[in-house]
């Protein structure tokens, strides 16, 4: 039967010998391209072939048109498989990751990101490949070539000085930032406005002065019609007797030695802001609080030199609490809780020292302030203080621009900086906008030239409003609250961001941790050359973002991770927030300005790049489980104390444990992902975006306690506020509440449950003890 299949077959064409082409596709075991075998083979059968001759001997030999067909179907399927390979090995070398393509056994791969301190880079189908070292060498490049100084000696000129909020040169700034940004040629520019309230100084003068009780009656002296005053301020005036608090932080009104019920206070200027230690003063009962600038931390030569601040324990409008003041929004009358029952009055360093004339006690040394300080009025000696400041309405703009990223456009990333300033506000605000703008210029350029082409967007925002309590940028964020933290994945301060050389400082998100130790691994020191990473431990020195740094809101009101850096001394600049913030202060405080300003820049580019260069979100996530940890062990030094209530923390361990599980699970996913799926990118990506936001209390309402963060916020759902009512509990039992102590516990323990659920995904992939 065989014999005579292979008789046809000879027969069909033309009776050549028979031989055949043998065709083997296999894909090799180690990776490699797949291969095409190919064998001409004759009859492996003697008596095969014997057959064939002899059935060749009795059939007539067919035309030769059979082989020429026979010929053109064998050279077809041979071009047709050549094809196929040339197809085949083009597909793998596109989709295989750059390490891996061409790499034999044994060698090493040539990709150049393997030299990076950044692990390497994936590739999306359609957007061409941009190396990071590519990236940050155009950067640095351009940075090289830029003249920062004249920038900020510009804004610093007689048309743009003083801009505070809302007047006319503040306005005129904010139009000519918004025309900078369309000659960049950026995406989309744009501004918004916004109608709040602020607060500023009345026709009649603020006083302070010295009431005399000895002899005959009561009179009067006058100390200091101030220059400066304190925003938001309550207007009264009180009497009183004069008691000297430090800085006024909680731990220095406990170590005083007298009570302040009935009293003015007054408190050195520094370690916290001026709102925390009204704040404090008000808890005890003071009736007024005075501040002013020593020399010992303040050492300015000029002593009458006056000082601007603001006493809300808050951002943004206190008259529209929880709600953005666009225009034409009516919200019923109301206010924050922020705002301070008691005046308050800023006073230079020679007002002060004729008030401690009037005083009796010597400071303790272990302050460290200047000799003249005294700690209390002579008994024969009160203090008037009389605040007449006035609310008033204004307009601010906030102006944005907008580089569109060329995958996610719907994922961005915020740059900003103040723009307003009570005074010259060089260092304050100057800085800052210089170098938004320049930034906003070289990303614009380098993505019109095809130097970068971020996979997500890069918004640029000049805040206005920022003196008063970051006002500009909370109303923003109050206006879109509901899909903001949806949207934005990050913020970058650069306000202040260049008061000195000798430290780089950070206060950040610990989701940004790990991205900016690389950065600072990465960044020169502009006057010695060394790397910006000099302590491994630097982690435990980072200080949570302040009241008064306009990241504080995004993080601890909008839950987006947020980041704010300075180049700085261990001391505070003293000239901010007073007529001696100059381009001429600065540049003699600051030797090398420009290089200093240059690297302020650097780090903020870098930043941006990478957070919309890569496939993956660069946040780590991991970081909050070193937090959660590090409450759970102090919590633990109350064990007994908790146990003694009928209470355990089982529950704390538990949702600790899953989100230590939800974390590790998210991890293997993007390990196990399909880099170049996009879908499956950005779902992963979602997830990294919804931990800082699932952070924010969800017990508590926005309005009352706008900053739900229980780690960075403030308010009693705050894990810090649990650990201080916890103290109470030995320090003073009377005002402990442990129905309260109750509720904080059991709401901080759901909220960590909460972000654990949703940073494990989708309902069915949650695996939890609960």
């Amino acid at each position: 039967m065989m014999d005579q299949a292979r008789s046809a077959f000879s027969n069909l064409f033309g009776g050549e010998p028979l031989s055949y082409t043998r065709f083997s596709l296999a894909r090799q075991v180690d990776g490699d391209n797949s291969h095409v075998e190919m064998k001409l083979a004759a009859d492996e059968e003697e008596n095969v072939d014997s057959n064939m001759r002899g059935n060749q001997t009795s059939i007539t030999k067919p035309k030769r048109l059979n082989g020429y067909i026979c010929y053109g179907i064998i050279a077809v399927i041979i071009f047709f498989l050549i094809g196929f390979m040339i197809g085949y090995l083009g597909y793998c070398k596109r989709v295989e990751p750059q390490g891996d393509c061409g790499k034999e056994a044994g060698t090493q791969p040539s990709c150049p990101e393997e030299t990076e301190a950044f692990e390497p880079e994936e590739q999306l189908p359609g957007v061409p490949r941009i190396f990071w070292a590519d990236l940050k060498s155009t950067l640095s490049d351009r940075l090289d070539a830029e003249d920062f100084t004249r920038a900020i000696k510009m804004l610093n000129e007689n048309s743009y000085v003083p801009r505070e909020a809302g007047s006319q040169k503040d306005s005129s700034l904010a139009f000519y930032i918004e025309s900078q940004l369309r000659d960049y040629k950026l995406d989309k520019v744009w501004h918004d406005e916004h109608f709040v309230k602020i607060q500023v100084k009345g026709s009649s003068q603020n006083s302070v002065s010295i009431v005399s009780t000895s002899g005959d009656g009561s009179q009067a002296y006058s100390v200091e019609n101030p220059e400066g005053y304190v925003a938001y301020s309550k207007a009264a005036t009180v009497t009183g007797k004069l008691v000297h608090a430090n800085f006024g932080t909680k731990q220095d009104f406990e170590d005083l030695n007298m009570p302040v019920n009935g009293s003015l206070v007054i408190v050195r200027a520094g370690k916290i802001t001026f709102a925390e230690k009204v704040a404090n003063a008000e808890r005890l009962n003071a009736i007024g609080v005075l501040i002013y600038m020593d020399h010992s931390k303040f050492p300015i030569v000029n002593a009458n030199l006056p000082v601007f601040g603001h006493a809300h324990l808050g951002t943004g409008d206190p008259y529209t609490p929880g709600f953005p003041s666009f225009n034409h929004t009516q919200f019923p009358p109301s206010q924050s809780s922020g705002l301070p029952n008691i005046p308050v009055q800023t006073i230079s360093r020679a007002g002060a020292e004729r008030l401690f004339q009037n005083m009796q006690g010597d400071c303790p040394s272990t302050w460290g302030t200047d000799s003249s300080c005294k700690l209390v009025s002579s008994q024969d000696k009160n203090v008037k203080l009389s605040v007449n400041n006035v609310l008033k309405e204004i307009r601010i703009f906030n102006v944005f621009g907008v580089i569109k990223g060329f995958e996610e456009l719907d994922r961005y990333i915020i740059v900003g900086a103040q723009r307003d300033a009570w005074g010259p506000g060089a260092a304050k605000s100057s800085v800052g906008t210089s170098l938004l703008l320049t930034l906003a210029r070289i990303l614009s350029d380098m993505v019109l030239k095809g130097q970068f082409k971020p996979s997500r967007s890069i918004v640029f925002a000049s805040w206005s409003g920022g003196d008063f309590g970051a006002v500009g940028a909370t109303e923003w964020l109050e206006g879109y609250l509901s899909s903001l933290h949806l949207k934005a994945f990050t913020y970058i301060n650069l306000d202040k961001a260049v008061v000195g050389t000798t430290n780089f400082k950070v206060s950040a998100s610990p989701l940004l941790y790990s991205l900016i130790e690389k950065i600072m691994k990465d960044v020169k020191h502009p006057l010695t050359g060394l790397s910006l990473y000099r302590d491994s431990n630097w982690i435990s020195k980072v200080k949570k973002l302040s009241l008064d740094n306009a990241a504080f809101p995004f993080l601890a009101y909008s839950g987006i991770p947020a980041v704010s850096f300075c180049f700085c001394e261990d001391t505070d600049y003293p000239y901010l927030d007073t007529p001696m913030d100059t381009y001429e202060t600065l540049n003699g405080q600051v030797p090398q300005l420009n290089r200093v300003a240059r690297a302020a820049a650097e780090v903020a580019g870098q930043l941006v790049m990478k957070l919309t260069h890569g496939v993956e979100l660069d946040l780590n996530y991991e970081m909050y489980n070193d937090e959660i940890l590090r409450f759970v062990k102090e919590m633990n030094l109350f064990r007994a104390d908790i146990r003694d209530m009928g209470l355990n923390m089982q529950w704390l361990y538990s949702a600790r444990g899953d989100f230590f599980r939800a974390t590790s699970r998210l991890t293997t996913d993007y390990k196990n992902a399909e880099k170049t799926d996009r879908s499956v990118m950005r779902e992963i990506n979602d997830r990294i975006m919804k931990v800082e936001y699932h952070l924010l209390s969800p017990y508590v309402s926005p309005r009352e306690f706008p900053f739900r963060h229980i780690f960075w916020g403030s308010g009693s759902h705050t894990l810090s506020a649990l650990l201080e009512h916890l103290k109470l509990r030995k320090k003073l039992n009377g005002a402990f509440n442990q129905t309260l102590l109750e509720n904080q516990l059991a709401l901080a323990t759901w909220t960590i449950q909460g972000a654990a659920n949703a940073l494990s995904g989708d309902i069915w992939d949650i695996d939890n003890e609960f």
